[in-house]
């Protein structure tokens, strides 16, 4: 058996997207003088609002409704500024191009929706990249739910043991290995200081990360008494 394809997430994996969003909700709530603690944040990240709605949260430190379409207007633009000046993070193209050298297949979960992922593939010039994009319009449930990962790798005919995911949030390691996937788990600025018990690996960065690196943690999925890699942090 060998390792025959990676499946990227895409907000907070292959681009930081994940910061821009939980600053322009901070701004929301400094404007009405409160917090919004990453420990709440983090329920959020790599899934869909269900376990903690900001919003809602929002209404009950100020004890008032408020008008979220005007807010959510302003946020949101102050998000998309923020995300457009924004570049792939490092490592992710090389890892790709080398995947994509080596005859190992690309796939892409996402909870986020086609067009916003799509749209940012075309500014990157990488939507014909992927052989696979499972995304939120796809699946009943996203992470930490493991559809995205089966879908994914059952678009592009590889039996989960055969795939690794590259992740930054709990969510989407959950997710990934519930699918039967093995996972490298790459913090973002917001899911530095989160645990990652689940994931089979966890790296500061894809910078000067090699195949081979991805292909060490996937075959050693199956070999748990195996120290970990120097490149684990």
């Amino acid at each position: 058996m060998r390792m025959r394809a990676i499946v990227f997430d895409f907000d907070g994996t292959m681009m930081d997207t994940e910061l821009a969003c939980y600053k322009s909700w901070q701004s929301v709530y400094k404007e009405h003088e409160c917090e919004l603690p990453l420990d709440k944040w983090a329920h959020v990240v790599g899934t869909a609002y269900g376990a903690f709605n900001p919003w809602e949260y929002l209404e009950e430190q100020i004890g008032r409704p408020v008008d979220r379409a005007q807010i959510e207007a302003r946020r949101r633009a102050q998000e998309l500024a923020m995300i457009e000046v924004q570049d792939l993070k490092p490592g992710v193209v090389e890892l790709m191009r080398a995947a994509n050298e080596a005859g190992v297949r690309l796939g892409l979960a996402t909870s986020s929706h086609r067009d916003w992922v799509e749209r940012h593939l075309g500014r990157f010039g990488l939507l014909d990249a992927f052989e696979s994009i499972a995304t939120a319009d796809d699946v009943e449930r996203v992470k930490p739910d493991p559809a995205l990962y089966t879908l994914a790798v059952r678009q592009l005919g590889v039996e989960p043991r055969e795939a690794i995911a590259i992740e930054d949030s709990p969510n989407g390691a959950l997710g990934a290995k519930g699918a039967g996937l093995a996972c490298i788990v790459v913090p973002n600025d917001v899911t530095e200081s989160y645990p990652f018990p689940m994931a089979d690996a966890r790296w500061s960065t894809l910078l000067g990360a090699s195949l081979d690196d991805v292909r060490s943690v996937w075959a050693n999925t199956t070999k748990p008494s195996t120290p970990p890699s120097p490149r684990n942090v």
